[in-house]
């Protein structure tokens, strides 16, 4: 039986904040997929396609400071088309379009709060709130998505001048997914101890924004060891974690696009896709197995 995909364009309100960000949807659906473009990238996903009879756990995909929140498509469609509704939210001020609260704690405050703001509003969504289940989300964040991710997930940051960080935890997250992530902030010994749910972890070999220092910190303090599952993608980049570009975007001068030499991106996500899949049904449909 074929594997449809619907999307859907949502607008999210933060009214405490004052403020809205797109998110972009993809969810399973009974009507056959359209190919239809987005930027430069072209994915098979019918627009405002009627969601799927049954429910579905929830997947919300974070990306990285300054990043593209439509990066991650091919992710996106592949865990659509596997019964997963994931949502890509564009993080507020810390965008390809709007990077003014990089570096910033507003910036390490929102970001985790994004993903609480995201699943209220599928939640609540008259076309949604039927099929998703709130209670069984997963969250996969890349870069500075993982620092969010594990936020989210009950990690305690703290500032470079060692304040702590007030940040939105929540407890509908059963489970996380880390790319290469930026974990700098969780410091000192005990601050991801709260950190309770299924891991898996991937870093690159190759990676000169989140070398492997990165997922020691996850590895020392992660609550339970047989929680996380690590591994070290070999002659992979930092960038290689994005969906693969068409080929006239692929050159030097657009990092975004760039893997070391004889790294096959489009070969790896398809190895990445079967490795997300697995965990996610691992951890959101049997959470009695370890992922």
């Amino acid at each position: 039986m074929d594997k449809y995909v619907g999307s859907r364009n949502i607008t999210v309100v933060d009214k405490v904040k004052g403020i809205r960000f797109p998110l972009f949807l993809m969810y399973p659906t009974p009507v056959p997929s359209k190919k239809i473009n987005l930027g430069p990238f072209s994915i098979k996903a019918t627009p405002d396609a009627p969601v799927g009879n049954s429910q579905y756990p929830l997947v919300i995909i974070s990306h990285g400071t300054g990043g593209n929140h439509l990066g991650y498509l091919t992710i996106a469609q592949y865990l659509a088309e596997q019964g997963y509704i994931v949502a890509m939210p564009e993080h507020y001020g810390n965008n390809r379009n709007n990077n003014d609260l990089e570096g910033t704690i507003e910036n390490l405050i929102n970001r985790p709060r994004h993903i609480c703001l995201v699943i209220d509003v599928v939640s609540l969504d008259p076309q949604l709130k039927d099929h998703v289940q709130k209670n069984n989300t997963a969250v996969i964040g890349h870069s500075m998505g993982g620092y969010t991710a594990l936020a989210v997930a009950g990690g305690s940051p703290w500032s470079e001048s060692r304040e702590k960080i007030e940040v939105n935890s929540d407890s509908r997250v059963k489970a996380i997914v880390l790319l290469a992530p930026a974990t700098l902030w969780y410091t000192p010994d005990n601050s991801l101890a709260n950190v309770k749910i299924p891991i898996l972890m991937l870093i690159a070999e190759h990676d000169p924004y989140a070398p492997k220092i990165h997922a020691d910190i996850v590895i020392k303090q992660v609550a339970d060891a047989s929680q996380l599952s690590f591994r070290v993608v070999k002659n992979a980049g930092h960038f290689s974690f994005l969906s693969p570009f068409p080929p006239s975007m692929v050159h030097p001068g657009f990092l975004p696009s760039t893997d070391p030499e004889g790294f096959d991106r489009k070969a790896f996500h398809r190895i990445l896709n079967q490795d997300l899949l697995t965990f996610l049904n691992s951890a959101l449909l049997n959470p009695e197995s370890k992922p």
